[in-house]
């Protein structure tokens, strides 16, 4: 569909050049559409940016909603279960960040996360929300913290690595010395991710039993 295209391509225009230096005039002719139907569908430039973003938080509830629902069923006293559905989850997610078949959006998402307006609002107020939400729910089970505020903390610190895949890619090809993840590399940081995750559970849960 027309519409369709349109908003994928105004995704990425919108992601690599912002709303100021995005042109709803090259929008329209990429998506092979005339600039009317921009006014006629959205308003105008700005509400084409928002549509943007209700695209973006339909695209991540598909990519999200089976795994965020499967980890939603886990018992409040489940503390193992908790952990393996952090790893789980965390692992997915890597594997999404790593890969650059969403790298339209997330540099959208990245914009917003430095200069957040209603476009952030939308796409969060989606599974977005639902996503850290969930972690930090797990992050409680998983290490007795009944503190929901140390749990998001903690949570920011678990997801952050995960969306360094994406927010900071030059800085680890620079590191790595390659121009591309390869499932090797993708593996190993894994690895890692999953050992920095038991790390921080231990540590919450021990200062949990030291104040029991």
């Amino acid at each position: 569909m027309v519409q369709d295209r349109l908003l994928d391509i105004a995704i990425s225009e919108f992601g690599s050049k912002g709303l100021e230096g995005a042109s709803t005039r090259g929008i329209a002719a990429a998506a092979g559409t005339a600039m009317s139907s921009i006014t006629y569908h959205y308003g105008g430039k700005e509400g084409l940016y928002l549509a943007a973003a209700d695209r973006i938080a339909e695209r991540m509830a598909t990519m999200i909603a089976e795994p965020l629902e499967a980890e939603q069923h886990i018992a409040a006293d489940d503390a193992d279960g908790a952990r393996a559905g952090i790893h789980r989850f965390l692992g997915r997610l890597a594997d999404k960040m790593a890969s650059d078949e969403n790298a339209d959006w997330t540099l959208f998402i990245l914009r917003e996360q430095m200069k957040p307006g209603e476009a952030f609002d939308r796409i969060y107020g989606g599974v977005m929300g639902q996503m850290v939400l969930m972690v930090a729910d797990l992050v409680c089970i998983a290490t007795g913290c009944a503190d929901a505020r140390t749990a998001r903390i903690a949570t920011i610190t678990l997801m952050g690595q995960v969306m360094a895949l994406r927010s900071s890619r030059a800085t680890c090809l620079r590191l790595l010395e390659c121009d591309t993840l390869t499932a090797a590399d993708v593996a190993d940081i894994k690895a890692r991710i999953d050992a920095n995750i038991d790390a921080i559970l231990h540590s919450m849960r021990a200062e949990e039993q030291g104040r029991a």
